[in-house]
């Protein structure tokens, strides 16, 4: 018997990201409880399954996660569950204000650089 159902069930599912595979391997049980927290919303079925899709379409394409495994993945899960191409693009739409914050910061401190370079 296992001691990793729940890693078990999400390899066999292709659910699994094997970038998991090293933590899997030195600290089974740990990743197990990890995975088990970490999927504890979806499988509670407060939310329905196109929503649950949508959102983790959101983090995967997300600036600070770019996993597109997991976009092509939940894409597909998010048509399958009757997403439309629109729900899609704004979900896409929405994760792109995110990195907008690059912009914000980056802007005013090539500004102070220009400035220091015309002032010496």
């Amino acid at each position: 018997m296992s001691n990793t159902p729940l890693i078990d069930q999400m390899r066999k599912a292709g659910s699994w990201n094997t970038a998991w595979d090293e933590f899997a391997e030195f600290d089974p049980l740990w990743t197990e409880k990890f995975m088990d927290m970490g999927t504890l919303p979806i499988r509670s079925g407060v939310l329905d399954r196109k929503t649950i899709e949508l959102l983790l379409l959101a983090v995967n394409a997300s600036c600070m996660h770019l996993y597109a495994p997991g976009v092509r993945r939940h894409i597909g899960g998010a048509l399958d569950q009757g997403a439309s191409k629109e729900e899609i693009m704004a979900v896409l739409q929405l994760v792109t204000a995110m990195g907008i914050q690059s912009c914000s910061l980056g802007a005013p401190i090539l500004k102070e650089a220009l400035a220091a370079r015309e002032g010496s």
